[in-house]
């Protein structure tokens, strides 16, 4: 009878469904700088642990490109056994832990079925926002779900100052063509400071969010971590302020030279701006397209057009003139000194109190340079009249 009664009392234990939050640290690919997550589902009753991963794509899917370039982005959730989706983060040496989450019974069986509906042909697809709706939100969103909403009551009110364009870029930094990408393409919806709630479309954040999260009876809701696979690669870039002096001492030497080339040999100043300008009238158009031609509203009214103005694209004919010795003709100089008024607004827009865009360190960078090129290469505004 003794040992029947130790029997009874072990099954019900040896049957509990566990729940797990699964962090994946970041890759080398640039799509796997900013690191990934998914909810392992243990349940003895069905075989080993299943992963659901929200963050699946298919390349060969009609249209993908250009879905991508209009922000119409189709990710999908996958279940699938977790030995199977650790296999890929242990061949490339990226690290993974869980963190076990102490639910009920209850709790952890709604979860279950919710994500087991959810990766059902028929609703697995969603659109996926990089910020607000990608493979960390979703995880984040289920357990808010089947906490009721236990999450977003303790993080949405909340914060510690992060941002969208500052967590894409420092996670972005290893790859200077990634994060000069997305520190020119945001504008300044991705300044606002976000909730911890928001952070969480980091997976790194969700994580460091979980950890701090009690329940109604002052329990943690994470009730171990395991570490799975170690990390090989290098750690996730640390946070650090970025200070705007040194880009204005650049740009100031930049401009400094640029009006003592201007004065002795304008010839050879144009035909070093001439590079510039194109530069310049390919990214204003693009970011201009972003703007008015895609759903990627995280880059919409980007300040930046007016560092980087399609305008320079006009200056082309005139500098191309003063780099063979003529003179640049009067539209030439209109232009320059608008390019240079432009790069003055960003500046006053930036001192605006509403919503300013982070883009100090671009504007001491450019604004001085756009007004020593007028300068050299148009005149003195007064001779433009």
């Amino acid at each position: 009878m003794l040992m029947l009664l130790l029997w009874l009392l072990a099954f019900p234990a040896a049957a509990q469904v566990r729940i797990g939050v699964a962090t994946m640290l970041p890759g080398e690919i640039f799509f796997e700088r900013f690191g990934h997550n998914a909810i392992v589902i243990d349940d003895p009753a069905t075989g080993g642990p299943v992963s659901y991963n929200f963050g699946f794509f298919d390349l060969d899917e009609p249209d993908f490109t250009g879905r991508f370039v209009r922000g119409d982005m189709r990710y999908r959730l996958v279940a699938l056994p977790l030995s199977q989706d650790l296999a890929y983060y242990r061949e490339v040496g990226r690290g993974v832990s869980v963190q076990w989450l102490d639910l009920d019974q209850d709790e952890a069986a709604r979860l279950a079925a919710a994500l087991a509906d959810n990766a059902r042909p028929e609703n697995a697809v969603y659109r996926y926002d990089y910020f607000t709706d990608n493979c960390s939100t979703r995880v984040r969103d289920a357990l808010d779900g089947a906490l009721g909403g236990l999450l977003r009551q303790q993080l949405a009110g909340r914060s510690r100052g992060n941002t969208f364009r500052g967590d894409a870029v420092r996670l972005a930094s290893p790859a200077p063509w990634l994060w000069l990408g997305f520190d020119l393409g945001l504008g300044p919806a991705a300044d606002r400071p976000n909730a911890l709630w928001d952070d969480a479309f980091v997976p790194m954040r969700l994580a460091d969010a979980l950890a701090g999260i009690r329940r109604a009876d002052g329990r943690p809701l994470v009730a171990a971590t395991e570490e799975l696979l170690p990390h090989r690669l290098p750690p996730e870039p640390p946070e650090a302020p970025r200070p705007w002096w040194p880009w204005l001492l650049a740009g100031l030497a930049i401009a400094a030279g640029s009006r003592l080339l201007g004065q002795r040999r304008p010839a050879a100043l144009a035909a070093l701006a001439l590079p510039f300008w194109t530069l310049a009238g390919i990214l204003g158009p693009t970011m201009l397209f972003l703007w008015g031609f895609t759903e990627h509203r995280f880059a919409w009214a980007n300040q930046n057009l007016l560092l980087l103005s399609p305008l320079c694209l006009l200056l082309w004919p005139g500098g191309w003139r003063i780099a063979r010795a003529r003179a640049p003709g009067r539209l030439f100089r209109a232009i320059a000194w608008l390019v240079a008024a432009g790069a003055v607004l960003a500046l006053f827009l930036h001192w605006l109190p509403v919503l300013p865009q982070r883009n100090a360190h671009w504007i001491a960078l450019l604004l001085p340079i756009h007004v020593a090129l007028a300068w050299a290469l148009a005149g003195s505004p007064s001779r433009t009249a």
